[in-house]
């Protein structure tokens, strides 16, 4: 099994990579929101180039970052989403509110 992780740099760029599904989604959610919120960047970027594979628990933790880094004041914009997410994306029509900042 592939290891989940979320990890920032000093950019302020969340690398989350790994497998995302019901098992390492809690883990990774509460992960993220708290380097977002001690994060001093004022732009952050989610990098998912390093997804090896995702459920909608991918995209569900997107979109919770996404809320996180509002209520932190920040902007957000998402890279690398590989072609699972994307797909789900599509079907859940969230593509146009992934794509922007």
């Amino acid at each position: 099994m592939s290891e989940s992780a979320v990890l920032m740099d000093e950019a302020g760029e969340l690398r989350l990579s790994g497998v995302l599904d019901y098992r390492t989604g809690p883990g990774l959610r509460e992960h993220g929101q708290a380097l977002i919120k001690a994060s001093k960047a004022e732009a952050l970027v989610v990098d998912c180039s390093a997804v090896t594979k995702s459920s909608s628990v991918g995209l569900s933790l997107l979109l919770c970052f996404m809320r996180d880094a509002q209520a932190a004041g920040k902007a957000l914009s998402i890279r690398g989403m590989p072609e699972d997410m994307r797909e789900i994306a599509q079907v859940s029509e969230l593509t146009e509110l992934l794509a922007h900042p």
